[in-house]
Parts: structure tokens; sequence; C-alpha cells
């Protein structure tokens, strides 16, 4: 056991400066399939400099420098739980961020059951330090629990409707798309080396799974946004289960008011990769 509670909650990153200009908001949007149709006029400007549009869920990429720690955690046994975005202001095409990362909350589900931990990153406008986005990420340490924290407390998954789904969009993802998606940051070998992959229980390299929850984003965007970004303001969603690399996603979408539930899982295999789906669209 490593966590060492309440001190854990102490962990923090702040004044973490980065930058991007518009090579890397377009590789991201590469990286998430988008432009693959040379004559997707909507697609377009997300993989191009003139107007550029920045899609939101690129924060999850550039707050990674800010993730408070480091946290001496059993790897083999870590799991991605959860991402929220919450978006303040669209990104723009270049920027200069500083980003402030802490700990908010770490639970202990028991000695044989592991450990939620819950970190929290904001990222600011360097110059004139407005808000652009909050992210909220959890991680699942299935080898760390029994360390004394609280058991309870955890914020309730979002409940996706029980009826039919209102739209359907299927998403192929590419045979290559990890190897693009990896160049906007997360080199983990789990997504490129099939000697790693298979150490780690895989037949072969899986999509990242951040890959596939902005792939969830791209389909609110289109079906319910009109592909503006400004129209999105929360995007949140758990993972479940690794996409392989040129699978389908089929991605179940359900809306009541202002409020976009969502579900995504392998046409292929018929297994559930993504759970507890919520985008909130802007009144």
């Amino acid at each position: 056991m490593s966590i060492h509670y309440p001190e854990i909650l102490d962990l923090k990153k702040s004044g973490i400066r980065a930058s991007w200009t518009d090579r890397e908001p377009m590789l991201y949007a590469l990286g998430l399939g988008m432009g693959s149709d040379a004559l997707n006029r909507q697609e377009l400007p997300f993989v191009y400099e003139k107007s550029l549009k920045v899609v939101p869920t690129f924060a999850t990429v550039i707050t990674r420098a800010a993730d408070p720690g480091p946290i001496d955690l059993d790897r083999a046994k870590v799991l991605d739980g959860e991402r929220d975005l919450l978006i303040h202001k669209p990104l723009p095409g270049a920027a200069e961020v500083v980003l402030d990362g802490r700990m908010v909350a770490a639970y202990d589900k028991g000695a044989q059951k592991g450990a939620v931990l819950v970190r929290e990153v904001v990222m600011k406008d360097a110059a004139t330090d407005q808000k652009l986005v909050t992210l909220t990420s959890s991680t699942f340490a299935r080898g760390d629990g029994g360390f004394g924290g609280p058991s309870e407390g955890q914020p309730e998954p979002h409940p996706v409707p029980d009826r039919s789904p209102d739209r359907i969009v299927e998403i192929a993802t590419r045979p290559d798309q990890a190897l693009i998606y990896r160049l906007s940051g997360d080199r983990n070998p789990l997504h490129c080396d099939p000697e790693f992959a298979s150490r780690a229980g895989f037949a072969r390299p899986i999509l990242h799974g951040l890959c596939s929850y902005g792939i969830c984003y791209r389909a609110v965007l289109q079906t319910y946004a009109d592909f503006d970004p400004s129209a999105i303001r929360r995007h949140r969603a758990r993972f479940s289960s690794s996409v392989f690399p040129g699978e389908t996603l089929q991605i179940a979408l359900w809306k009541d008011g202002n409020s976009v539930s969502f579900e995504a899982r392998v046409l292929e295999r018929q297994v559930t990769v993504i759970k507890n789906g919520c985008s909130l669209l802007v009144s």
C-alpha cells in the first residue's frame, strides 16, 4: 500500500506553463479521425488552419502536465476511470496557458477492492487569467486499497435513459489511429507495441481511452451541435472496456432538454466501452 491519507489530498501542481500553435489541435483532431473525408466541409475547420476550430477535448492532452503527484501506485493494476470536462470558454487556435492541478479526493474501496483517486486541473489563459476549462479525472487503483480513507461520497454516475436511443451514430476507427493519436502526447507503448500489449493481456495494441472519449464528443458535436464547439459546455463519461484500432464505435445518444446522454460500444464485438456519458449543451 502506497497511499498515505489524508496527506495525499495536499498534492498539487500550480503555475505550470503550457502552450500550443495551430499544429497541435489539428493533429489531435486527426487522431480522433476527423478530416478522413476530404469533401466534408463541416469537419475541415478542425484540421485546417484557415478559421481553425479546436475540439475542446484537446484539453485532455494539454492538462496532463499538471496532474498532481507523483503517487507510488501498483501501475500494473491502474485503470482510467472517468473524465469530466467543463468548458468555460472555447479554446483558441493558439495559446499560452497556465495549469493548476490538485488532488480532490481519495476513496478507499477496501484492501482487496482498490482505491479511487480524483484529480482536478484548471486551465487559464496566461494573458487574461480567464478560465478556459476545468478537467476532473478519476483513476481506479485496483492494488492500492486499504489505506484508511473514506469509502463513501463518490459522485453518482450519470444515469442513461432506459428507453431506446434517440439517435445512433457509427464512427469507424482506423487501423493506425492509435499511432496518430499518441503523437498528441500519450506515448504509452500499450498503444503501439505488440509485445508490450501482450504482456498487459491484450492480443494487440489498444486505442487510447481518451481517444474513444473524444470520438464520443465528435458524435454529440455532429448530431446536436452543428459542429459548433461553443454549443457544448460539458462532456463527461466513464471508461468500461478497450477498443482495438480499426473497430467501429456505435454511439447511442439520448437527448433530454439540453442534456445529451450517451454510451458507446464496439460494433464488431458488441462490447460497451464508454458508459454513463453526458454532454450538456449551452441553453
